[in-house]
């Protein structure tokens, strides 16, 4: 597997790496990217200034994972957004190599912040499905993974749940946002 950037150009991986988000987020946000339409939408902002958009592709140069980040705070901030892998795919390293491969990108770029935003738009953890009011910070400090949420996933990264949008995508639906220090 080598990563490398995505680009406009490349229709064909474009074309496989819209398909990736439409598969990946399919059971726990189907919401996300339902369609075709919308997924490439997604792809093509990647493109744009302040952008990084980068695909993890195997020999025959298929695409199995997708990470993108947003430039923001001029330049000293980035989020990830978004990492998807091919289901298939999963717990076999490809989204630690590609949060790996962006962090080194962002460093590049002098950044101090590296967040990201993981949605609990189906009770995963013990902050979706509950009141957060008016203890939000406290509840999220307490924050347990009830069903495999992804959070986990990033925490063994490095990133710190650093706070909790309650009802973000709808009541008891929150967003949970995690950060890390960039690395140069």
């Amino acid at each position: 597997m080598r990563i490398v950037a995505l680009r406009p150009d490349d229709r064909a991986l474009v074309v496989q790496v819209a398909r990736l988000l439409v598969e990946g987020f399919r059971e726990q946000e189907p919401d996300a990217f339902p369609d075709m339409r919308s997924a490439l939408a997604e792809v093509r902002k990647s493109f744009g200034p302040g952008r990084l958009s980068r695909v993890a592709v195997d020999p025959p140069g298929t695409a199995l994972g997708w990470i993108g980040g947003i430039r923001l705070y001029r330049g000293r901030t980035w989020e990830l957004h978004p990492l998807v892998v091919r289901p298939d795919r999963q717990r076999q390293g490809i989204g630690r190599a590609l949060v790996r491969d962006l962090e080194r990108q962002i460093a590049r770029q002098r950044a101090t912040t590296i967040f990201l935003g993981t949605d609990d738009v189906d009770g995963r953890t013990s902050v979706a499905g509950v009141e957060l009011y008016p203890d939000v910070l406290g509840k999220a400090r307490r924050i347990r993974n009830l069903h495999g949420h992804p959070y986990e996933f990033y925490e063994k990264l490095g990133y710190t749940v650093v706070g909790v949008l309650p009802d973000a995508n709808g009541p008891g639906k929150p967003d949970i946002f995690m950060a890390k220090r960039a690395r140069r």
